[in-house]
């Protein structure tokens, strides 16, 4: 008998990639599908095609516990809530893991990120390690998926960095193997299809791992335009990055990303993609040619 799964966060691009493999690879019955999100409207197309959507809202207990009914195995996405002084994000990932629990979800998957433990630099990571406590401590078998930062992530600082020809950073020598979200998807998919039982965490990444720098050379290469990279201190680099718009809470954010791969927190390369889904993930040169319009602005 087909388990019924259950996908939260289903209207961003990660859970409707996850939704779209679990139809089109796996096969997965529509009806054995649970979409939820905090507007139902938004997945109007999937609804069409049989996929079961339900309005869940991570503030609302209640509405998750409705949401996670019937459903034999839940994937968490981690939600987009970074305030980090109030702990919002952390509190919602402790209603969905509650919520499962008391709904009778037997198997439990969460969308996590590489080394979250307490002494990372990163300034969310430790929402990601709680949770995975929180999980932990739930007694559900669960899946954790330790992804990666995605090859789309680079977007943020690339348009302005090809701009100007200069591309500020604070990373150093460190690394970072850059994933593509489809494939993150099309592995989480496949860990939620699997009839496994065991308790398990994967980190995903991409296939190589490479220095700012490298990445830069690369960039130039597909790109056309020279890129530079200029090293520089945290301080000035979260100063650059107020300067360009970002708030200051989120700028600091973007720093810590730094200040994690200068520390070689992020430099690991793993087959768990591969293994888990049977597709050879996409290079970083992939990605940047096949984004080579917008690179070349």
């Amino acid at each position: 008998m087909t388990e019924t799964l259950l996908v939260t966060g289903a209207s961003g691009q990660l859970g409707r990639g996850v939704i779209r493999y679990l139809l089109d690879a796996h096969k997965t019955p529509p009806a054995k599908i649970i979409a939820t999100t905090r507007n139902p409207e938004s997945l109007a197309d999937l609804a069409v095609r049989g996929v079961v959507v339900r309005a869940a809202d991570f503030n609302d207990a209640i509405s998750l516990e409705t949401a996670f009914k019937g459903a034999d195995k839940a994937l968490i996405i981690s939600t987009g809530d970074l305030d980090l002084k109030s702990g919002k994000r952390l509190k919602q990932h402790e209603n969905a893991v509650a919520a499962a629990k008391n709904a009778g979800v037997l198997h439990l998957l969460y969308t996590s990120m590489p080394n979250p433990e307490p002494v990372s630099p990163v300034l969310f990571a430790g929402d990601h390690y709680s949770t995975e406590q929180a999980i932990k401590a739930s007694g559900i078998p669960y899946t954790i998926f330790r992804n990666g930062w995605y090859q789309e992530n680079l977007f943020m600082a690339l348009p302005h960095a090809i701009a100007s020809g200069h591309w500020y950073t604070s990373a150093g020598e460190g690394r970072i193997a850059h994933g593509a979200r489809e494939d993150m998807a099309a592995a989480i998919a496949a860990g939620l299809a699997s009839g496994t039982t065991d308790s398990k965490t994967y980190t995903l990444t991409g296939p190589q791992a490479y220095t700012t720098a490298e990445i830069a050379a690369l960039v130039s290469e597909v790109a056309g335009k020279p890129l530079d990279v200029v090293q520089v201190s945290d301080d000035v680099l979260t100063e650059g990055v107020k300067a360009s718009g970002v708030p200051e809470d989120f700028a600091g954010v973007i720093v810590s990303f730094d200040v994690n791969t200068r520390a070689g927190r992020i430099a690991m390369v793993t087959d768990a993609i591969e293994m888990l889904s049977g597709r050879t993930p996409r290079t970083l040169r992939q990605f940047l040619e096949a984004n080579k319009a917008a690179l070349a602005g």
